[in-house]
């Protein structure tokens, strides 16, 4: 039977979602000048909720929305959004907020395709081989080279720390939450659920941990516009479809490069130059990812013996 081929390459996917995540990171740091984090992120989901409704009204007058039909759907869908959304974020952002250097922060999160890959071969089976668990070893180290100028290890206090490590889980949990229990939902109604459930998260808690201190400055509602429509909406929408598309560690793998356009964006527009040792870097990076993203050929036999992982 002839299969329908997808209506945007999963490559052109990927790539697109590199370069928008990789650029969050320089949105993300601008922001963060004029709004504590956790009101950061509540003025983020509240553009988003604000931004997705006329066009969910629009796009409905053609293709009707598919909201959740049982409670158990809207459950899974409110789960898998306060774990990507709020708790990953809420995380990272307070982490940094705490002092935390964004290389260290960097280099925990990155540890989110390892954390996948072991997941995924425990938990639902699927297999990797010797040159993937490589791949994904090699561009953790990568990313390490990479943002190893950047980590100040007076930074990490217990604190912070753990708020690193609860953003870890939760994005780690939350991928593969979404994968398994999220595969069939409505992506346009499943964004419109998770910002306002993220938002009614966030609104209390830069209130009483933050008193909502807000600088008004040009460029914080430009960042919060490129990180809700770019990245919360299409890039996020993009990493979903790639995960029911592929295999979980080869689509997660490519989270090792979004680093690495922020190193090259920082040279550009703040003129931090790169080291040999960040080139380097990348490199082991690139090889890593390529590593992950091997597939065997699909009429091989399953491999046996000492091959076999």
């Amino acid at each position: 039977m002839p299969t329908t081929r997808p209506a945007i390459p999963s490559l052109l996917l990927a790539w697109f979602f590199v370069l928008v995540w990789g650029s969050g990171y320089i949105g993300t740091r601008i922001g963060l000048r004029d709004a504590a984090p956790f009101t950061f992120l509540a003025l983020r989901y509240a553009f988003g909720v604000a931004v997705l409704a006329p066009m969910l009204w629009l796009a409905s007058r053609r293709v009707p929305l598919r909201w959740p039909d049982s409670r158990a759907a809207w459950r899974h869908v409110l789960v898998a959004g306060l774990l990507m959304h709020a708790a990953n974020l809420g995380g990272s952002h307070y982490a940094q907020y705490l002092g935390m250097s964004a290389g260290i922060t960097a280099l925990v999160l990155a540890a989110q395709p390892l954390l996948t890959a072991v997941a995924v071969s425990a938990l639902q089976h699927e297999r990797l081989y010797r040159l993937q668990w490589l791949g994904v070893a090699l561009g953790l180290a990568g990313v390490a080279i990479v943002v190893w100028h950047k980590i100040d290890t007076r930074t990490m206090s217990w604190d912070a720390t753990a708020a690193a490590l609860f953003s870890l889980a939760a994005i780690t949990t939350g991928t593969l939450y979404q994968r398994a229990f999220c595969g069939g939902v409505d992506l346009r109604a499943a964004g419109m659920i998770q910002f306002v459930a993220s938002l009614l998260v966030m609104a209390p808690l830069a209130w009483l941990v933050e008193g909502f201190r807000i600088r008004y400055e040009w460029p914080l509602p430009v960042s919060i516009a490129y990180l809700v429509v770019f990245a919360s909406i299409l890039a996020v929408n993009a990493l979903h479809t790639l995960m029911r598309r592929g295999e979980a560690t080869r689509v997660t793998s490519m989270l090792y490069l979004p680093p690495i356009v922020a190193v090259g964006l920082e040279w550009a527009m703040f003129g931090v130059r790169p080291t040999p040792l960040t080139g380097a870097g990348i490199l082991v990076t690139c090889v890593g990812v390529a590593l992950c993203a091997h597939r065997r050929d699909r009429g091989a036999p399953a491999p046996t013996g000492p091959e076999a992982r």
